[in-house]
């Protein structure tokens, strides 16, 4: 990691940051450095296993990529309320159930944080999910791995 992205300490910083890297055409960067704001956030959670500190990561994901579509600070409410109804496991496992697809892979994929969709997080840790929810994830990722 960069030294400058490593001094950062807070994740509007590191937003900040990342801001200023893109319009400096230093997109290594603004990646550097969002994806610290992401961790920074998923961190603030009392995470009990690796698998939920990597899912509360992924909705950070989410809500930075939303953030940068919508040009203003946007928040996944509704998959903030699934998580706080189900908790996080559960809550990953239905988003990803549903028929329609999660984040968008391809903007997260552009962004660098591929490795941060719903269906990669329970593809690395299919122990901690359904059947299901691994064979949704495994045919999604195998569909866009075609493309």
């Amino acid at each position: 990691m960069d030294h400058r992205v490593e001094r950062l300490r807070t994740p509007e910083e590191c937003e900040s940051f990342a801001r200023n890297a893109t319009a400096r055409k230093r997109p290594d960067l603004a990646l550097e450095a969002r994806r610290k704001a992401v961790e920074m956030k998923a961190s603030e959670h009392n995470a009990e296993t690796p698998v939920e500190k990597e899912a509360l990561a992924a909705v950070y994901a989410y809500e930075a990529l939303l953030t940068q579509k919508n040009g203003k600070k946007t928040r996944a409410s509704r998959t903030w309320q699934l998580i706080k109804r189900h908790g996080i496991i559960e809550a990953l496992q239905r988003a990803v159930n549903r028929p329609a697809e999660t984040a968008d892979y391809e903007s997260l994929a552009e962004m660098g944080m591929a490795d941060l969709t719903f269906e990669a997080i329970i593809l690395r840790h299919p122990e901690s999910f359904s059947a299901e929810a691994v064979g949704t994830s495994q045919a999604r990722l195998g569909e866009r791995g075609k493309n």
